[in-house]
This record gives structure tokens, sequence and C-alpha cells, in this order.
């Protein structure tokens, strides 16, 4: 009954395709709801989830993903800017579809022969466009992996023996990143043994770029006090504010110490594509390895986060364990085809393929495109920010397109900025949060940002290729009528 030559699996499956491109293409015109948001309970309600002891006819299983789909995000709305993520390209999608259907494992030549190629000639693209001449690279599950991966290889390249021996003969390791650089870094140390205490914050300006000054002092300080620095964990594109540190100066003090230096690019990486913005990573090529998120600025499909590292090798070197029962040396092909020992990972799902028919179907000018598209987008929203009544930018400009600001309702206007005030204007984003999504209008997020001692304001996240200035308008006009009399 399960098998793909039953007339009636066959009706189903081509009945569930037709839902599909109907969801994304009501979702990319806006006929539906980005939301259609329910409390927990009555979404449990709503949901047939029993697994009973009989098998579920197909019709069954058909209504029960068409009730997923009707629950659930539309994040190919262009109204969606509420995570780092946003929009499906058709292509990108085709790929999706085609590596579920051949459901393989991305480790061994012998059983994933064409996402092996592809794998290894888009890590030599990439590791070009980043700088690195002899590089290499993998895609991870996410990028926080691929930031514990930097961290990984940079604590055996300073002692190769913490592969068999543990971190227990060592001097403390100590991690540095910014004070707006991702979580990851935390969860890492966390992870891999270094511990969280010793991961050191270092202040930023006032745009949230980390100061390469602190930076070296705080190096100094770990030395002195008989510790070793161990990594840097650069950031282009911080997950709040878009900040982009200034990697020649980053580098220039890891240089100077010889420190592993990492760039978060999950968020940022886009802007090494294009002309205008590529100047936000200059300096990327000094480092020694690179996360980078093409599901977010470029609009990939979730997951799709590639770890980059400059030496070539360096990944096998600190992951190669030569399972016999997955590396044989007398394999009949040449074995350096068999990738599985460059992560930590043993079954790897495949993600390349998605990768790869996004940038094919694009080129390297419509991914520039797509870069530049976001940023346009975002200037637009910046500027009739600015010329609004009762909304606030947190910063005058932004590094990247994700736009933050407050609203201030007409109560609050022209008033004394005291802590009181200020406590006011922190109830206004949920409230309006709140409303957006019961209506299911747009999605947008909000958070206060503690390093800085901002109360909370929204972020706007601005990536999807179909979001026009007439969305950007759209938001602001539907924030004003809701906030006006909060």
């Amino acid at each position: 009954e399960d098998a793909f030559s039953n007339p009636d699996v066959q009706q189903m499956l081509l009945n569930l395709h037709h839902s599909m491109v109907k969801t994304l293409i009501d979702s990319e015109t806006k006929e539906l709801p980005v939301c259609n948001f329910k409390q927990p309970e009555e979404l449990l309600k709503a949901l047939d989830l029993e697994i009973e002891k009989e098998p579920a006819s197909n019709d069954t299983i058909l209504d029960a993903c068409k009730s997923v789909m009707d629950y659930s995000i539309k994040t190919a709305s262009p109204r969606f800017m509420n995570q780092l993520y946003s929009g499906i390209n058709p292509s990108c999608l085709a790929g999706s579809w085609v590596t579920e259907v051949l459901n393989t494992n991305l480790h061994t030549y012998e059983v994933a022969p064409v996402f092996v190629m592809m794998e290894k000639y888009m890590m030599r693209k990439l590791s070009k466009l980043v700088g690195y001449d002899n590089g290499d690279g993998v895609l991870c599950p996410g990028g926080s992996f691929a930031n514990m991966l930097g961290m990984h290889l940079a604590r055996v390249q300073i002692d190769p023996d913490i592969k068999s021996k543990g971190m227990g003969n060592n001097k403390k390791m100590v991690l540095f990143a910014s004070s707006e650089a991702h979580y990851s870094i935390a969860k890492g140390a966390s992870f891999l043994g270094f511990g969280e205490s010793n991961v050191v914050r270092v202040e930023t300006d006032k745009i949230g770029m980390m100061k390469p000054d602190v930076l070296d002092q705080k190096i100094q300080e770990c030395i002195q006090q008989g510790s070793i620095p161990a990594f840097v964990m650069a950031t282009t594109g911080s997950t709040v504010l878009g900040s982009c540190d200034d990697l020649n100066a980053v580098a220039d003090v890891c240089e100077k110490h010889g420190v592993w230096m990492h760039v978060d690019a999950a968020w940022g990486g886009g802007v090494i594509l294009s002309e205008k913005y590529k100047h936000l990573m200059n300096g990327v090529h000094r480092s020694n390895s690179v996360a980078w998120n093409i599901h977010k600025m470029s609009t990939g499909l979730v997951q799709c986060s590639i770890f980059l590292t400059k030496s070539s090798g360096m990944m096998e070197e600190c992951n190669r364990f030569n399972a016999e029962y997955l590396f044989q040396p007398d394999k009949h092909y040449d074995v350096s085809y068999d990738i599985g020992d460059k992560t930590v990972q043993c079954g790897r799902k495949v993600d390349i393929l998605k990768l790869w028919t996004l940038w094919k179907s694009r080129g390297d000018n419509g991914m520039a495109k797509q870069t530049d598209n976001a940023f346009e987008n975002a200037k637009y929203l910046v500027d009739q920010i600015k010329k609004r009544e009762g909304f606030r930018l947190v910063l005058p400009e932004f590094q990247c397109p994700n736009i933050c600001f407050w609203y201030i309702p007409s109560r609050l206007r022209n008033k004394e900025e005291n802590a009181d005030w200020w406590k006011e204007v922190s109830k206004i984003a949920p409230q309006i949060k709140r409303k957006i999504m019961e209506d299911g209008s747009m999605m947008i997020g909000y958070n206060p940002l503690t390093t800085k001692g901002y109360v909370n304001f929204f972020r706007v996240i601005i990536t999807n290729p179909m979001t026009t200035p007439q969305d950007m308008d759209f938001i602001l006009d539907e924030m004003d009528r809701i906030g006006h009399a909060l």
C-alpha cells in the first residue's frame, strides 16, 4: 500500500503537490495571511495529532498535511520579516524536493556521487570568493554549528593532542567576541569544554562594531594571566543591529598575537556577492575560517549553512576517525572523494543541491542583485521612518538590512524622556506585535538590547526578493494605525 506504484499514493502526492504550490503562490501574492495564530491550547484542539494502532488512509495524510500548512507561518510572504530568513526561490525548492526523493547521506562518494562533486565544486567557488586560495569547506547543520567547528579547529591547531588526550593538560583557553556577537560562542564554549566563563565579550562602539583596541587589551590581559588566547570571533552582520566588525583591524590584532580569527558571517555573508556592499567584508581573506548562512540574506532554503577554512586538509586532521565500515582505503575509486571525515558528524543531510540550483538559476549577477535589492528596500524603510512622526530609529544608519526602531504612541510624544517614559515605551512593541499576529497581516520581531541599554524595539529583517517599497509603507501604516492610541 505504501508503494509509489500504487495509483492512490500517486494521486495523494499529486494533490499534495498542488496544495503546496498553491500555498506558495497565495503566500507570495499576499492572498493568505502570514500567520493563522492560535494559542497553544487552541492549536492542540485544532490538530489531529493522535496516532492510532491501525494505519491512516491517504486522504487522512493529505488532510493532515493541508492542516499543517494552514496553521504554519507563511515564510514565503513578502510581509514575513520576523527572522533572518524569508522568501522561497523556486529553483532552490526544486533542489530540495529532488534531495528528499533521493534520500541519501553525504559522507561517501559511493552513496552520494553527484552531491560529493557538487559540494567540492561549490566549496572551491566559495573559498575563492572569501579569498582562501587553498581553502576548503563543508555544509553544516546551522550557523551555530559552523561557528563551533571553527572553535574546534582553533583548539586542535594549538594542541593536536587534544583529539586523543582532551583539554585537561593545557592552560586555560580563552575565546573572544564582541558584546553583540551571536550567543553560539557561549554555547560552543560550554559544549566543547572551554567553559562559558572563558568567553570574553569585547566592548563595541555606538553602532555595534567591536573595538579592536579593546580586543588587543583583553588578549594581552589573558596572556599576562597565563591563559591561552585561542579564538577570536569577528562578526559580519550581528543578529540584532546588523553590525559589521572591521575585519582588517581585528586581523591586525589576531596576527599580532597568533590567534585563530573566525568570521561569523551567518547573516551578513551575502554582502561579499555585491560590488556595492562587499567592502563590509574587507579583510575576510586574512581570517582562518568563516561561517555563512546562504538561507539568510541570499534566501536559500533553511538550512543552508557553510563553514569555510583557509587551510585545506585541516578539517580532516581535526575530525578524521577512519571508520572501517565507511572509509575503506582499497575501494575501486579515488577515496579522496569520501568527504565524511571533514566534520564530527557521521550521517550528514544533503544541503548542496538546493544551494547549487539556487546559484545556477540566478548566476553570480543574480545573487548580487538579491543582496542589492535587500539593501535598497532597507534604505527606503529608513528614509520613511525618518519622515514619519512617532517613529524613531535605534541607529541613524544600519550596515545590514535589519532595521531597528521604536514606535512612540501619541500620548508619549513631546514628553520628558526619563526612566518612566522609557518603561512605557518598552510596553508598546509587545502590544503591537500581538495585534499584528492576531490579524495575520505581517510578522515582525521585537527585542530589547541590554548591552546598549535599549528597551523593546522593532527589528524588521528585509531579505525576501518579493518585498517592495509598498510593503515597507504597509508596515509603518499598520503600526501607526494599531499603536497610535496605545
